[in-house]
């Protein structure tokens, strides 16, 4: 067996930069953030020739979406690093801190409801960058999906958004055909007739938006576009399912504030180690949701940052 050179403090220091020791090695992966999992052709070209040059020539993806080149000694970590910025590409999400951002490929799916690409960008630059140096309990993880179909699972993730389109349904305009085109589109059967018109059930619809522009006789032409965001979600060696907010939010700056207000009460409220799905067990689903739903959060959010919070943090890996 090789003899392991580098020292644990040093092993910890560039971990903080997003790189992971190869086990048995004194090589490391560079984990490299790809904002929301997409990258140029040149991005691709240079993490290809940057794992030539200085790692084994090997890349692998993670589950969050980001770039490992394996093999990467020690004393090339600072080269590797200077190499793979000339394409705007950096290492990190590491540590008990806002992870990197998950998306579906949501912008150009054709089930998707809402541009997730662009949306995961942007929760990408105010919070995992904006908040880099801010310590918190544990690791916070979220997830951007465009659609029902939950293909990043958004609810498994601390807080996830989910596009959601709301069918409006005039009832004025509905036959009640004894063949309904939009009964028939509805993918979970929510929508029926019955006595002769077309009824929804609000407690089994899940915004889809399959339904919309299937009427033959225009009774749902349209819908409002919104996102549904869950919270508390944990995968792993302990599961949790996330729970959504009961409000369907339609405007995307308020859907921000929302995480912002997520992350700052995780902060203040958490307890070093613990997750937030742990933290909203033990504070209470409706207690965390009331404040998110008000402003008092977003009103302190200087004093939250500039408190002696969580020095050390949870987070191993």
């Amino acid at each position: 067996m090789a003899t392991l050179t580098v020292s644990a403090e040093d092993e910890k220091r560039v971990k903080a930069l997003g790189f992971l020791s190869n086990k048995g090695t004194d090589n490391f992966s560079g984990r490299i953030i790809t904002v929301n999992g997409k990258v140029t052709a040149a991005q691709q070209r240079c993490i290809a020739e940057a794992a030539e040059k200085f790692g084994n020539g090997i890349v692998t993806y993670t589950t969050r979406l980001t770039v490992e080149v394996q093999g990467i000694p020690y004393d090339k970590i600072e080269e590797f690093r200077a190499y793979i910025a000339k394409e705007g590409l950096v290492t990190g999400g590491t540590g008990s801190k806002v992870r990197p951002v998950v998306s579906c490929k949501g912008t150009t799916c054709q089930y998707g409801l809402i541009d997730t690409f662009a949306l995961s960008e942007e929760i990408h630059h105010r919070f995992y960058e904006g908040y880099r140096e801010v310590k918190l309990p544990h690791k916070f993880k979220i997830a951007v999906g465009g659609c029902p179909n939950n293909c990043v699972k958004p609810d498994l993730n601390d807080l996830g958004i989910i596009g959601q389109l709301i069918p409006n349904f005039d009832e004025d305009e509905c036959n009640g055909c004894k063949k309904c085109t939009v009964e028939q589109a509805c993918p979970i059967h929510a929508a029926k007739v019955v006595d002769g018109v077309l009824e929804i059930d609000q407690d089994v619809c899940n915004h889809c938006g399959r339904c919309v522009g299937k009427c033959r006789f225009d009774a749902i032409e349209d819908g409002v576009n919104g996102y549904k965001i869950y919270i508390g979600g944990r995968w792993g060696k302990s599961v949790a399912q996330g729970k959504s907010l009961s409000k369907i939010f339609t405007s995307k700056e308020e859907a921000l504030d929302v995480i912002e207000k997520a992350i700052l009460l995780y902060r203040e409220q958490g307890k070093t180690g613990e997750r937030f799905a742990q933290t909203i067990d033990r504070l209470g689903f409706e207690n965390v949701e009331a404040q998110l739903l008000s402003d008092d959060l977003l009103a302190r959010k200087q004093e939250i940052l500039d408190a002696q919070l969580h020095v050390t943090g949870g987070a191993t890996c």
